[in-house]
């Protein structure tokens, strides 16, 4: 197999398809932008991901794979082949491990194609990675540093990245003046983001937050942001209802786009979460943050970061990485208490 080209023109990244696992390729993507300062790199994303990397330094251009519209079905992946091609990249690093992003590249013709041969990939790529055997067992950054190690790409540090521009973040401060009034000394912003995308498993119950946040508010002045996608609404109304009126509780569930949400994180002095896409926004942002695991793997998938703590319960059927707890008891996330996890929040606020 030759080399994978040493000073390409032209780089297409195809990100992964979760703000997640997009989060988790940041430390890869930096290490492509130090191996070829001087190539012209386009990313390659769905629309709910494109503003994890819209205003990184290490993208030149954002390409959108409008999947369920202009893209949609075998037309549209033809048509966004085409489109591909027509950008006359010099090479692919296939950040997504699928067969379809094989596929695509191959059918745009890219003469470099890069990336894990697992899912019938290898004979559409050029250059197939094989998986290292112990890969699974560490945290996903090095999953992803590995397919540029297998093409023969340095890598260097593994610190997640997120950027955010200077509007985004102003614009997070003056939101959080309007709904809260001017911040005084003492006062503490805590985020909590009880949806999850897998399914339920993943989810700490609503009543449990409820909970928490009636221990907070006694403990301090504290003003809770209530974080999540439009299908996470019944979650936080729910949430809301069982806390009351009089707690300091602002609702922002679907009424945020992800470049507003991840600025009102970076104004938080610590987060609540369940594992999610916003628990790794979090993480690379540096802001302290609470990570609650049951159904999956907290090795694998937990927070990067130094500034962060795992709740979690150590149980024979833990991580069982399903949607809905198969022995129907949801031991592992409803034997985690609020708190031990005000406990491990105070920790992060009093070390902060």
């Amino acid at each position: 197999m030759r080399p994978f080209p040493e000073n390409p023109e032209k780089i297409l990244v195809r990100s992964t398809n979760w703000i997640g696992d997009a989060v988790m390729t940041t430390p890869a993507l930096k290490s492509l932008r130090l191996a070829y300062p001087h190539s012209e790199i386009t990313m390659l994303v769905y629309p709910w991901v494109s503003d994890i990397f819209r205003y990184s330094p290490r993208v030149d251009h954002i390409m959108l794979y409008d999947k369920r519209e202009r893209h949609h079905g075998l037309a549209g992946l033809w048509r966004l082949s085409q489109e591909l091609k027509q950008k006359h990249f010099d090479c692919a690093v296939l950040f997504q491990n699928a067969f379809e992003a094989a596929l695509l590249s191959f059918l745009a013709r890219i003469p470099a194609r890069g990336g894990y041969a697992t899912d019938c990939r290898s004979l559409l790529l050029t250059h197939p990675v094989e998986k290292a055997p112990n890969i699974v067992i560490k945290h996903e950054v090095f999953y992803y540093q590995r397919i540029l190690r297998g093409l023969g790409i340095p890598t260097g540090e593994n610190e997640l990245e997120v950027f955010l521009p200077n509007f985004a973040i102003d614009a997070a401060k003056a939101r959080l003046t309007q709904l809260l009034g001017e911040r005084r000394s003492g006062m503490k912003i805590i985020g909590f983001n009880p949806g999850a995308a897998f399914g339920p498993a993943k989810r700490w119950p609503p009543e449990r937050y409820a909970k928490l946040a009636q221990l907070l508010g006694k403990s301090q002045e504290t003003h809770i942001l209530l974080f999540g996608s439009a299908a996470d609404q019944p979650t936080t109304a729910e949430i809301v209802a069982h806390v009351g009126k009089k707690a300091r509780l602002i609702d922002l569930a679907g009424r945020t786009r992800l470049i507003e949400a991840m600025a009102l994180i970076g104004e938080c002095d610590a987060f609540v979460t369940n594992d999610s896409g916003l628990m790794h926004v979090a993480a690379a942002l540096h802001t302290p943050l609470v990570a609650l695991f049951g159904s999956t793997n907290h090795v694998a998938t937990g927070p990067w970061s130094a500034s962060a703590k795992v709740v979690r319960k150590s149980l024979p059927c833990s991580p069982c990485k399903k949607k809905q707890c198969p022995l129907k008891h949801f031991r592992c996330m409803k034997m985690i208490t609020p708190e031990e996890v005000l406990a491990a929040l105070e920790s992060l606020l009093h070390e902060s």
